[in-house]
């Protein structure tokens, strides 16, 4: 395991939630595995050491999270936006964790910044911004998760924690590796899940409650974008998808049954990149932009040049303010201007 601080650090992270007493826990806009199991596990651990703590994320999370210990008391600020706001200004500490820039929070990060309590960014996220007192960012690290792993180990907790948060970082880890399938080649991650499997957990089930608990509608979901809306580019090694809000309809889509869908592409021989193309479900005239990619494929760098995003080398997003033909139409430009590094 590292040491991930220094000991200024270290003493200084120490004192913030010693002298807090009303935390809050943030992730970003549309939260995945890793937001909202590093969320949930900060929340329990926090509540062990007597603090009052609300997890808060901008929107809705996938419906295949909800198994996970403590989900039932995260607040969705677009869901009940006038009932938290007065709950976020009353906390005397923030944690961060999973995103880098206060943007990522969309319409909760006016809320959020508007009260000066001190911030703590526990994120492993290129290129933090600079809105938070302490940063803790690890960006080799596989998941957020990662990072509050070794944070804790540091602390001289990992050994202490309880199955609940061991499974909320397990988890998180799982789903921000898919499943240990990417990003997860240092030896160090499984160092981690030792010490997590330690604590009791039943890793087989988190792998189950994640991935095989798969509602109709996505069955047919599936078969319907992989056959019907999959254009392949075999000159390109590349493909796109994409699912507009009327076929959302036609076919019962409920919130996270489109999670993972862009990463089957990559299982094609020979195929470098998928991008998926969905229609926001909350913001109209948005498409939420998905790409994964395998190798040394930089889809952060693509992401953040066309598609107003960022994230990871090999899996990263953005969002594009236009119709669905016209986001097409920019990610042909985008797979064109990188077709030196694709073929």
């Amino acid at each position: 395991m590292e040491k991930i601080l220094t000991e200024e650090e270290l003493s200084k992270f120490s004192g913030m939630i010693d002298n807090a007493r009303k935390v809050v826990v943030c992730a970003h806009v549309s939260p995945d595995g890793d937001a909202i199991g590093s969320t949930l596990a900060l929340k329990h651990w926090l509540t062990r050491k007597g603090k009052q703590v609300m997890v808060v994320v901008p929107n809705m999370f996938p419906d295949f999270l909800r198994w996970m210990p403590g989900v039932q008391d995260v607040k969705v600020f677009l869901k009940h936006e006038d009932k938290v706001e007065p709950l976020v200004a009353e906390a005397d500490l923030f944690i961060i964790t999973d995103l880098n820039d206060s943007k990522r929070m969309m319409e909760m990060e006016a809320c959020v910044l508007a009260n000066p309590a001190p911030k703590i960014m526990i994120d492993h996220h290129l290129e933090p911004a600079d809105f938070c007192q302490l940063v803790i960012s690890r960006p080799d690290m596989c998941a957020s998760a990662e990072v509050i792993c070794h944070l804790l180990y540091q602390l001289g907790e990992l050994e202490h924690i309880t199955s609940d948060e061991a499974t909320c970082l397990y988890a998180a880890m799982m789903c921000d590796t898919g499943a240990f399938t990417f990003n997860s080649n240092r030896a160090v991650v499984y160092e981690c899940i030792s010490h997590l499997l330690n604590c009791g957990i039943d890793k087989d089930k988190i792998y189950r409650n994640v991935f095989w608990t798969y509602s109709l509608a996505r069955m047919r979901l599936t078969g319907y974008l992989l056959y019907v809306k999959m254009e392949v580019l075999p000159e390109l090694h590349a493909s796109i998808i994409t699912l507009t809000n009327k076929e959302r309809k036609m076919l019962g889509v409920k919130n996270g049954d489109t999670e993972g869908i862009v990463n089957m592409p990559l299982q094609i021989s020979g195929m470098r990149l998928s991008v998926f193309l969905s229609e926001d479900t909350e913001h109209a005239g948005v498409v939420k932009v998905s790409l994964r990619s395998v190798d040394d494929f930089p889809c952060n760098t693509m992401s953040a040049q066309f598609f107003n995003g960022g994230g990871h080398k090999n899996a990263s997003g953005g969002r594009l303010a236009c119709g669905m033909d016209e986001a097409v139409q920019k990610v042909r430009e985008a797979i064109k201007s990188y077709a030196h590094l694709l073929k």
